[in-house]
């Protein structure tokens, strides 16, 4: 058999029929469905008089809509409400495990995944939401899909996809202290641009993703889908599976020893070709922000805003910035720290290293908000809550929150937020909002002196 990308070996090992030569139909290991996408889904089954058919591949959790206070009372929002109700209904008339609000596995779709170790290197994985592709850290095939795809995996386990274009993207060189994971993708995506990588699948490569950690690793996968990429992955190595071994759905004993002998097996052949390579060197790359209205317009903490052509100018005229002008040192408004991006453990501890023993500034709201129930109550037993609360900054409790304006999180008309969330787009975040992304500790750093900030100046 011929050299195989690590991509070529996860479609292989899950194609389970051929229809016309270009689209295969893909079994699905992993099914994550959520409030949002998945109620259509359920109710084409329905009218199909169609049950799943097999649920225990199914794991549902409550995370786009929910509020991040009072999740012990009533939902105030009668469209949410009514959502998570109806996933609690469908849940239970299909058998399909639900971590609910209150539950303690509960929290965002791609957060609870790798850190419960339902996700696993090898795996097809698929979710009613585009940054799925956090998944593909593991070594996974992993990827966001449509409602009507999400009944068809509900439905069958499978799902007819194309065989995907394949991207090797090596990263050479080593991050400087203060720049961190979401600093090297908004750095590739300013590169690659928001349609660099349209139709390809990305293995992420070379010794700077080697050096980072799981959730490092699953910030920058989950950035792919913003190049355009179907989805982008991690080949397994140490690191991966040091992550795994012990986690609640983590094989146990002798499955485990046969899973990592699997696992093992996927990096892509040393003499794999692909259809495309790009590689970068990260040596040099500053904290990142970015300054448009979508993820590719990005540029490093101490540039200008470059030229834009003409069809760019109406991202500026909304973002109220000229083309020339630094970010360094704008006001700003909000802090948001958070969502599947940097919602994780590390996020918060890089957060709480910057602002311990200082204060907010004055006029900026601060939320930060824990991916997750585990995430929540491991920052409250190494106390990082305590540090927020001294500095004047909100502790809120897990959901997708102020990355999307589906929950009570959003940020008002005409005001600047500094947000770890992965999208920028005009009213992202609300109305009228204006979004500038960034790292956690260019967050951090903004979220004390209240302007845009070099985190690189306080560490």
């Amino acid at each position: 058999m011929s050299a195989r990308t690590i991509i070529d070996k996860l479609w292989d090992a899950h194609v389970v029929g051929d229809i016309d030569g270009v689209s295969g139909i893909l079994y699905i290991d992993r099914h994550f469905v959520h409030e949002v996408t998945s109620p259509q889904a359920f109710e084409g089954l329905k009218k199909r008089n169609r049950k799943v058919l097999r649920p225990e591949k199914t794991i549902a959790t409550a995370d786009h809509n929910v509020p991040t206070m009072n999740q012990d009372q009533k939902v105030r929002d009668s469209l949410s409400r009514l959502q998570l109700d109806t996933l609690g209904v469908n849940c239970r008339e299909h058998g399909v495990s639900l971590f609910g609000l209150g539950h303690e596995n509960n929290g965002i779709v791609h957060v609870i995944g790798p850190e419960l170790g339902i996700t696993q290197p090898g795996m097809t994985i698929v979710c009613g939401d585009s940054h799925t592709a956090t998944h593909g850290a593991f070594g996974a095939l992993a990827f966001g899909i449509g409602t009507s795809q999400v009944e068809m995996v509900l439905a069958s386990q499978c799902l007819v996809q194309s065989r995907p274009k394949r991207m090797r993207i090596r990263l050479e060189g080593k991050l400087q202290k203060g720049v961190g994971a979401k600093d090297l993708i908004l750095y590739v995506i300013s590169r690659m641009s928001t349609s660099g990588a349209t139709g390809y699948f990305i293995e992420y490569d070379g010794p700077a993703i080697r050096r980072l950690t799981m959730e490092e690793r699953m910030t920058v996968c989950n950035m792919s889908i913003e190049m355009g990429a179907r989805g982008g992955l991690v080949a397994p190595d140490q690191t991966t599976f040091d992550y795994l071994e012990g986690r609640s759905f983590s094989p146990k004993g002798k499955e485990w020893d046969q899973a990592l002998e699997y696992w093992k097996t996927l990096p892509s052949d040393r003499d794999a070709v692909f259809d495309r390579e790009e590689v970068f060197d990260i040596s040099d790359v500053e904290p990142m922000v970015t300054f448009g209205t979508n993820p590719g317009m990005a540029i490093g903490i101490n540039g200008s805003i470059p030229p834009l052509r003409p069809s760019f100018m109406k991202s500026l005229d909304y973002m109220g910035f000229s083309p020339g002008e630094q970010l360094l040192g704008r006001d700003i408004d909000y802090v948001f720290l958070g969502s599947c991006t940097n919602g994780r453990i590390e996020d918060l501890r890089q957060f709480a290293l910057l602002v311990a023993g200082k204060r907010k500034a004055d006029g900026v709201t601060v939320w930060i908000v824990p991916g997750s129930k585990q995430v929540e109550k491991q920052a409250v037993n190494e106390g990082l809550d305590r540090i927020f609360a001294q500095a004047g900054m909100e502790f809120r409790q897990p959901g997708c929150s102020a990355c999307l304006a589906m929950n009570d999180d959003k940020i008002p008309p005409g005001r600047y937020a500094v947000s770890t969330s992965n999208r920028n787009f005009e009213g992202r975040q609300g109305p009228g909002s204006r979004t500038i992304l960034a790292g956690p500790l260019t967050a951090a750093a903004a979220a004390i002196t209240g302007k845009i900030s070099d985190p690189r100046d306080f560490i």
